[in-house]
């Protein structure tokens, strides 16, 4: 893990972000126009596994209560800007492309214990071998919202066998960023044919004894747009979070 004020890392990280700003609570985001918001806000409360919702914005205001010198058209690494379900830009800024309709809703990320786990021992294989955590489509469908409809998304760690217990325990603790995981073991129980194949972020190496584990992610909104193809959405680019000012520890039960 690494040092450095959320501000600042706010305003160099050029990719994902997990071991950045140690202590700090991060956040997935997603804005969609305000006639698509209550949507998504149901479909929060009615998955809140995999979307905790830790902020929403006022219809057009780049701002939150978060971070609140933060600019959220501006300061994530990367975004993605979506047009009737398909991608269509990825850009390192959004001011151009946000619109004054659009309610943002910063959504709890599982890099917020991280910082938990490595004070724990838990080694973070994604971070030691400077990749994105990876991130898989489940087969298992999130309680549908109106026009809202998709998938769960997981994100997945190696963990040592004799440290899951103390991973799914730290973890458990942190329900605001995703909690306990949902699955421990063969990923096929969740729909998951091959863990060097990612659906989103890259593929991990483990270790010998190593035991995949698996925690809701909050990419699933992502999935979601993909799925109901909502005319118009911006989000992070998975593993680009926005880093915010609140200490994790603020979210532990």
């Amino acid at each position: 893990m690494t040092t450095g004020t959320p501000r600042h890392v706010r305003r160099t990280a050029t990719g994902p972000t997990a071991g950045l700003a140690d202590g700090y609570a991060q956040a997935n985001l997603i804005a969609v126009p305000q006639d698509w918001a209550y949507e998504v806000l149901l479909f929060a409360q009615r998955n809140p596994k995999p979307c905790p919702v830790l902020n929403v914005t006022d219809p057009g205001s780049p701002r939150t209560a978060l971070a609140p010198d933060a600019d959220l058209r501006r300061d994530l690494p990367r975004y993605r800007v979506w047009r009737d379900g398909e991608l269509t830009a990825e850009p390192t800024d959004a001011t151009a492309h946000w619109r004054d309709d659009l309610v943002a809703f910063l959504i709890g990320c599982s890099f917020t214990f991280e910082s938990a786990l490595a004070r724990a021992g838990v080694p973070l294989r994604h971070v030691d071998q400077g990749r994105n955590v990876p991130m898989y489509v489940t087969d298992r469908e999130c309680r549908p919202a109106g026009r809202l409809h998709g998938p769960m998304v997981v994100s997945m760690r190696y963990v040592p066998a004799d440290l899951v217990e103390q991973a799914r325990e730290i973890t458990a603790r942190m329900p605001a960023v995703h909690g306990a995981p949902v699955h421990v073991g063969d990923p096929s129980a969740l729909g998951v044919k091959d863990l060097d194949q990612p659906d989103f972020g890259d593929a991990t190496t483990p270790h010998d004894g190593d035991v995949p584990m698996f925690w809701a992610c909050g990419v699933t909104p992502q999935a979601a747009v993909m799925a109901s193809a909502p005319p118009f959405a911006i989000t992070h680019a998975p593993g680009h979070m926005f880093v915010t000012d609140i200490r994790d520890d603020t979210y532990r039960v």
